[in-house]
């Protein structure tokens, strides 16, 4: 056992036990979600997070939530608790500043108190990435956005929005007011609220269960042995100081020169400890790149839990091994009003998660990841219009069709249509049939794209392309894009995978390359496509075992050059053209 850590006393078995059953109760939320909510970019695409936090805001079970979005659910809670010292049961709050604990404008959150006998045990969170937030632009990832007015989105700071559970019809009289599609947003707040109270009914009856002295000191050791097992897990690093810089890409007039973002590790095994420094960063920018402080931290602590046991609790009491350091008025840090957040859910969130696993990496063969895709195509773009097939009425959504590949381990290959590092791959991809359904859209095509992987002993997930365009009337497509001018990169000899691209394809046949900053007008005819990029590849790629590189050949994953020229693996081919087996002696000549 780590040093400082003495046994509780509580019993492992109910700890599991009572510790799987709050991950259960975070997934009853989700589902219910997924099954209620209206715009598909929530219950399709499953963007959108459930969390349970403590009655002193440790976050203490998340399930399969984004780390963008739960990691910092903490700071929402004690928000709660300073606007709203004497909140009740039947209340609930709507959140979305990116000032006090959210993430971005477009992320409402919602937040209910459980009481078991009159006491507050635990808060109910429900977190989701709306449609459309009353931007001045029809997008939720304004970049461009020269500050929070500018921005233009409604934000509500810890606003109740539930009194003996009934709705605050003021406040949704404003939403309806500002917000595009004001039915679909008004649908989406009551998923959020559904699950939230779905989750204080599950807790109530834990508590009923337990007990509530019970449940007070299962909390205490949850914690505690979370930090205990963080605690071993970074005992076993090497001793280093690691610094690692990455980019966010030039985006048009307003950031001509992109930003560099300098990230230092400091692994420290004797006292158990990670120390993630962002404080040697460029001060706020005039633009909606900016992160909050729920995910500089969050991304943060994501880049180094990527690299840890696989198993780890993800709760407060791991995070408590992992510090943050942050300073106000940072572009990484916490912003200084009115610095505009809201693309804070993405880009440099990317950049700080993939460059501090990939920092890892340097601590030798066996440790860290390489880097995933950062490219938030159009195949993930906001596109907007009046729909022709039901008079004309108004739409917005964001897409999720596809995205790029994942990052590769020391032991395993990245996973495909993976989006982006701040969803750990959790995102789900929307169906075509129902987003045609849905919305006036054509999809011509979606495919993973051979030999785009970051070759390595293990490869990184592939890239994927999308394209899609309007039925009758023109489309608004916006997005803002990253990996334009560098690809995720490889470690440990491993290669880069090939960037990403926003192509518009006219309607005579031409093609214009888009730049990062998408806010793109289509008519009919005319169609977008969307490449992603792969995730980078780990470990030298003439190591990997030969019949892996005849699957992803055989697969379409690869391609026979470059199975010969970087895997330097010699690949048969039948009569038909089809990958059928190795040239064993041709094989071993290339790797001599």
């Amino acid at each position: 056992m780590p040093k400082d850590f003495p046994d509780t006393g509580f019993d492992p078995v109910e700890l599991a036990i009572m510790g799987n059953r709050l991950d259960a109760i975070v997934r009853e939320m989700t589902s219910t979600v997924i099954l209620t909510a209206n715009s598909s970019v929530i219950g399709m695409a499953r963007d959108f997070s459930c969390s349970i936090l403590s009655s002193n805001h440790d976050i203490i079970g998340v399930a399969e939530a984004l780390p963008v979005h739960a990691f910092g659910s903490n700071l929402q809670g004690q928000a709660m608790e300073n606007f709203h010292p004497g909140f009740k049961e039947g209340d609930a709050f709507l959140n979305n500043d990116p000032y006090n604990g959210n993430t971005h404008a477009a992320d409402h959150t919602i937040l209910v108190p459980v009481f078991f006998e009159g006491e507050h045990l635990f808060t109910s969170v429900v977190k989701c990435h709306q449609a459309d937030c009353g931007n001045s632009v029809p997008t939720t990832y304004f970049a461009a956005a020269t500050d929070v007015y500018n921005e233009g989105a409604l934000v509500f700071p810890m606003v109740q929005i539930q009194k003996d559970f009934t709705d605050n019809e003021d406040i949704i009289r404003m939403c309806k007011a500002r917000i595009r599609v004001p039915d679909q947003w008004y649908g989406d707040l009551q998923s959020a609220l559904a699950a939230a109270r779905t989750g204080e009914r599950s807790l109530k009856k834990f508590a009923e269960k337990f007990g509530a002295e019970r449940v007070k000191a299962f909390v205490k050791a949850w914690l505690d042995y979370s930090e205990r097992r963080a605690a071993a897990a970074i005992a076993k690093l090497p001793p280093a100081t690691l610094e690692r810089r990455g980019k966010l890409d030039e985006l048009g007039e307003f950031l001509p020169d992109g930003v560099e973002i300098f990230v230092k590790i400091t692994i420290d095994p004797a006292e158990q400890r990670a120390i993630v420094d962002l404080r040697d960063n460029l001060d706020c920018v005039n633009a909606g790149v900016n992160l909050c402080q729920a995910t500089a931290t969050g991304m943060a602590i994501t880049g180094i839990v990527n690299c840890l046991e696989h198993d780890l609790p993800l709760n407060s009491g791991t995070f408590r091994r992992i510090e943050v350091l942050l300073r106000e008025n940072c572009v990484v840090g916490i912003p200084k009003f009115p610095h505009s957040a809201s693309t804070s859910t993405t880009l440099l969130a990317d950049v700080i998660c993939n460059t501090a696993q990939s920092s890892i990496s340097e601590l030798g063969d066996g440790y860290g990841l390489s880097e995933s895709n950062m490219f938030l195509g159009v195949s993930t773009g906001v596109i907007s219009g009046k729909d022709e097939r039901v008079g004309d009425e108004d739409y917005v959504n964001q897409l999720f069709l596809m995205g790029g590949g994942g990052p590769a381990s020391a032991t395993a290959d990245g996973i495909d249509t993976f989006t982006v590092i701040a969803g750990a791959g959790l995102c789900y991809r929307d169906s075509v049939e129902i987003s045609e359904q849905r919305l006036p859209l054509i999809v011509k095509s979606m495919k993973l794209v051979p030999g785009t992987a970051g070759a390595g002993r293990q490869r990184g997930g592939v890239a994927t392309r999308t394209e899609f365009g309007p039925r009758g009337n023109e489309m608004v497509v916006m997005q803002v894009t990253n990996g334009v001018s560098t690809g995720p990169r490889g470690v440990q000899k491993g290669h880069d995978a090939y960037p990403g691209a926003n192509i518009k394809v006219h309607a005579d046949g031409t093609e214009e390359v888009l730049p990062g900053y998408l806010h793109t007008v289509l008519q009919p005819g005319e169609t977008i496509v969307g490449f992603d990029s792969g995730g980078g590849g780990y470990g030298d790629p003439a190591s990997r075992d030969p019949q892996a590189v005849l699957y992803d050949v055989a697969e379409g994953y690869e391609t026979v050059e470059r199975a010969r020229d970087i895997y330097r693996v010699a690949v048969l081919l039948d009569a038909e053209g089809f990958a059928s087996g190795i040239d064993e002696a041709e094989t071993a000549r290339l790797r001599s």
